[in-house]
């Protein structure tokens, strides 16, 4: 008979099994721990039905359970109007079975479907667009094979009633999982507790880094409540809760539900897997984070390699069909829109030249794709004189001397300029760019020619695209934003753009420009 070590090895020799001990009062805050050394990291195991357990999903019933029944009442009010509106009072048989029981039975195997795609999977909802593919894919899917057993089975299904409930349910889906997840961005912004509980573990720059983007994007779910550093410290924004030799008793002291592990050279992957293995049964979830920044999920494959979990990273798309056909979309819709708003811009126009002396419009030389000069056009905004004033103004710029001058209360900017520049309105001769193939409805922010010059390496790759009318710098703060936030949203969309990722952008800017922050 062999006993097991504390390491979990087994041992040749003979133990005896040691004495036991007097019984203890059990603790009612929480079970009892036996701390396992797992290499380097000793993790506290703890039975399945512990307290910890339970609190690692202790918002997400809850918002499951939101999503739902508002599936069910969004599923079955599409399948009752599209009843209504093919049948109204009166409805034939399908093979002899009344159409009620039949939209019946749709509604059913629509919820089913939703379940079997796992559209209800935690890891997926709330954020990314993997949830809305879920969605999407359960309702095309449906309907394909919906379309099928009618073939085979030779039913009479009334093709209007199939026609007008899967367009109605698959858009009320997208749209309350939509509301669902604004609502929950808000709470999480809010603090209310509707977020992962993070403790991160690794090097003190690797910590840091992970810790300063979680913590600039709340909305997504993770909030660092320590770190855990080989000396112990902490790090800006995360006090330290001990060193990696104590991880278990710093999970327990700030009640993580989620260990996150940075790539770091003290975590190997030995202590890697066997922190996994301490961790299974305890309701404590772990995530790893690579050393890759801002690359899209797109872009990044899994594949298994020598039993290795291989990353493989695609390369941008810079060129290609893809491009082609974002530039022919932007062109066409350009010129759409300036036929579509021409009244606007005749008003917009009119106005200016009466608020202020001087022209309508306002010409100022910017750097294209490739470093190419162009004209780009604006609503004028500002005094005649503005260029000129700009160096007296310099002491007031809000950052600070950077690459980029924005002053919030600039005495340049006229009244119809304050009130154009909040709703955006000086943009729109920018579609005028697009339609010329000099800029794109969405790309990173245009820049100056002096603004190129101060250009570092990495910084001139926005130049690998067309400057876009608005970005993710437009939806994620405009002017309130720093040069290196603008930056970094700017070289994020260089190098992981889509054209689903623009009709995204072009979607949140509507909000961005009602909403009216940042733009001075």
């Amino acid at each position: 008979m062999r006993w097991r070590s504390s390491t979990g090895c087994c041992c040749g020799g003979r133990r005896r099994p040691p004495a036991a001990r007097p019984a203890e009062p059990p603790d009612t805050s929480l079970p009892r721990i036996t701390a396992v050394t797992t290499g380097s990291v000793p993790v506290e195991r703890r039975p399945r039905t512990s307290p910890r357990a339970g609190r690692r999903s202790s918002w997400s019933p809850s918002y499951i359970g939101v999503l739902r029944r508002v599936d069910v009442v969004v599923v079955v009010t599409a399948v009752l109007i599209a009843y209504a509106g093919r049948f109204g009072s009166r409805a034939p048989l399908v093979s002899g079975v009344p159409y009620m029981a039949v939209a019946a039975m749709l509604a059913l195997a629509w919820l089913g479907s939703l379940r079997l795609m796992r559209g209800y999977d935690i890891k997926i909802i709330g954020h990314g667009a993997e949830e809305y593919r879920r969605v999407l894919g359960s309702g095309l899917r449906l309907a394909g094979l919906v379309a099928i057993v009618c073939y085979l089975a030779d039913a009479p299904v009334a093709r209007g009633f199939v026609a007008l409930a899967f367009p109605l349910g698959t858009f009320g889906l997208l749209t309350g999982r939509y509301t669902a997840r604004k609502w929950l961005h808000h709470r999480r912004r809010a603090g209310d507790g509707w977020s992962h509980r993070v403790l991160v573990v690794g090097d003190g720059p690797q910590v840091e880094d992970l810790v300063r983007q979680l913590r600039r994007e709340p909305y997504a779910g993770y909030q660092v409540v320590g770190v855990c550093t080989p000396d112990g410290g902490g790090v800006a924004g995360a006090p330290g809760v001990g060193t990696l030799d104590e991880l278990g008793e710093a999970l327990t002291r700030v009640a993580a539900d989620t260990v996150a592990v940075t790539a770091s050279a003290g975590i190997t992957a030995t202590t890697l897997r066997r922190l996994g293995w301490e961790l299974h049964g305890t309701g404590v979830g772990l995530v790893v984070a690579p050393a890759l920044v801002d690359i899209a999920g797109p872009r990044i494959h899994t594949s298994p390699v020598a039993g290795l979990p291989l990353i493989h990273v695609e390369e941008p798309e810079l060129a290609g069909r893809r491009r082609a056909m974002k530039h022919v979309v932007d062109r066409l819709v350009a010129l759409v829109a300036l036929v579509a708003l021409l009244p606007v811009l005749a008003v917009v126009a009119l106005a200016v030249r009466l608020d202020t002396p001087g022209p309508a419009l306002f010409r100022q030389v910017r750097v294209g794709r490739d470093g190419r000069p162009f004209t780009m056009y604006k609503f004028r905004s500002m005094t005649v004189d503005a260029e000129a004033r700009r160096a007296a103004l310099a002491e007031w710029d809000d950052h600070d001397g950077g690459v980029l001058f924005k002053i919030r209360r600039d005495p340049r900017v006229t009244p119809v300029g304050r009130v154009i520049r909040k709703w955006s309105l000086d943009e729109l001769p920018q579609l005028v760019n697009v339609a010329r193939g000099e800029m794109s409805l969405v790309g990173p922010r245009p820049p100056l020619p002096e603004e190129v010059a101060r250009y570092g390496a990495d910084v001139a790759r926005r130049l690998l695209v067309q400057p876009g009318i608005t970005g993710l710098w437009q939806v994620s703060g405009r002017s309130d934003l720093s040069w290196e936030d603008s930056v970094r949203l700017d070289l994020y969309y260089v190098e992981n753009w889509s054209l689903t990722t623009d009709a995204i952008i072009l979607w949140k800017t509507v909000g961005a420009v009602f909403r009216r922050t940042g733009a001075y």
